[in-house]
């Protein structure tokens, strides 16, 4: 359902959340702060907060989109390789049990290499996003958890990344034969007498596993520069990860 067929009702509850979280976030900003003062602990400014965070997302998902976008990005990565749907499970078994081990690795491989061949693209993609990210967002994040950057990000651009994605996604399940191999699979296994017949969308399926694990390597990649100096590549990343890091203590 778009945001445009949503219930009048439901729009105005989303309404609502987005403003208690907003109150929230600048309570616990201002005490933070407050106490952080208190401490002596040198704070950033809310432009160099702003900046820094949306630095640090850059460098993530661009270090992720790339590592993924890599031959066996995905298909070598076992946090992240695309198997079968769920739902597709005792299609892959029943099939393994015929013999046809290697028409199912043949759907494995080629909707990971579409994955692999997609995944370059999240970069525009994520970083229109960040630019969206508003001083309240930014403080969340450097306030939150460990993956409160990744969470957030999840959260507010998986429907944008999803409905970008799709077509994306299509042409290169398309380009790696996934599509043919797949149809490849079904018509096998619709055969096998006394079968419950299975509808998966390939493309809806394997666009969101992708964007799945974008998500994983990039709070790989935030916990580095939360945890790990070295990983803070600018004089602001440091000041700004680094005064979370004191403050936290």
């Amino acid at each position: 359902m778009s945001p445009q067929t949503l219930p009048m009702n439901y729009k105005s509850l989303l309404s609502f959340g987005q403003i208690v979280t907003i109150i929230m976030v600048s309570i616990i900003s201002f005490s933070y702060f407050i106490e952080a003062k208190a401490q002596g602990i040198t704070i950033p400014s809310n432009a160099e907060i702003n900046s820094g965070i949306k630095e640090a997302l850059e460098k993530a998902t661009g270090i992720s989109a790339e590592r993924l976008g890599a031959k066996d990005g995905y298909l070598g990565n076992l946090d992240v390789k695309i198997l079968f749907p769920e739902e597709a499970k005792n299609i892959e078994k029943t099939l393994r049990s015929l013999g046809l081990d290697n028409m199912v690795d043949q759907v494995i491989n080629s909707v990971n290499r579409a994955a692999e061949d997609a995944a370059l693209e999240a970069k525009p993609i994520f970083t229109d996003a960040i630019k969206q990210m508003s001083i309240a967002d930014v403080k969340t994040i450097l306030l939150g958890e460990d993956n409160a950057a990744t969470s957030y990000f999840n959260t507010t651009t998986s429907p944008a990344l999803t409905e970008k994605f799709s077509p994306i996604f299509d042409s290169s399940l398309k380009k790696t034969d996934a599509t043919k191999y797949w149809e490849d699979v079904m018509t096998s296994y619709n055969k096998v007498p006394f079968v419950k017949k299975v509808n998966t969308d390939l493309t809806a399926y394997v666009t969101k596993k992708a964007i799945d694990g974008l998500f994983i390597e990039i709070a790989k990649e935030e916990l580095k520069i939360r945890e790990n100096i070295s990983a803070r590549s600018s004089p602001l990343l440091e000041k700004v990860f680094g005064f979370a890091k004191q403050a936290d203590k």
